[in-house]
């Protein structure tokens, strides 16, 4: 895979550089993930992986380039000031640092599951307590009309 920086302009008011760049992958034949995206990137920029946040990649039917646009940070603080949570989560995910935080999210998510579903068993009996005292109140009730009249 073969990368290219068409465009490289600094955006001193975010605190960033923004990078238009071409990758060429006619040896592997798929277009490359956001991972490999990634990687090739932080060794053509120099730059840490941390602080590189790629926002789109393209890539057109029939050619065997894709073209992308991303984001060099000054510091990790102006990133998470700046990006979007979804876009910051998406590049976390693709560079293998998200993968630890990805198992913590799935056992939380199956703890949270767990206790809906035990939080729903317990609110179900004692709505069916609940339902069996009031019957028996209405049952009282009726006893003690049909009894004076």
């Amino acid at each position: 895979m073969e990368i290219e920086i068409t465009e490289a302009k600094e955006n001193v008011l975010l605190s960033r550089k923004e990078v238009t760049f071409r990758l060429r992958h006619d040896t592997e034949g798929a277009s490359p993930n956001r991972a490999a995206a990634r990687n090739a990137l932080i060794k053509a920029l120099k730059c840490s992986s941390s602080l590189l946040v790629i926002d789109q990649m393209r890539t057109e039917f029939g050619k065997r380039e894709t073209v992308g646009y991303a984001k060099v940070y000054e510091s990790e603080a102006r990133l998470h000031e700046i990006e979007q949570k979804h876009i910051i989560e998406r590049n976390v995910r693709t560079s293998g640092a998200g993968e630890a935080k990805g198992e913590a999210k799935s056992e939380a998510k199956s703890e949270a599951k767990s206790a809906a579903k035990s939080e729903a068993k317990s609110a179900a009996k004692s709505d069916a307590k609940s339902a069996a005292k009031s019957d028996a109140k209405s049952a009282a009730k009726s006893g003690a009309k049909s009894a004076t009249k």
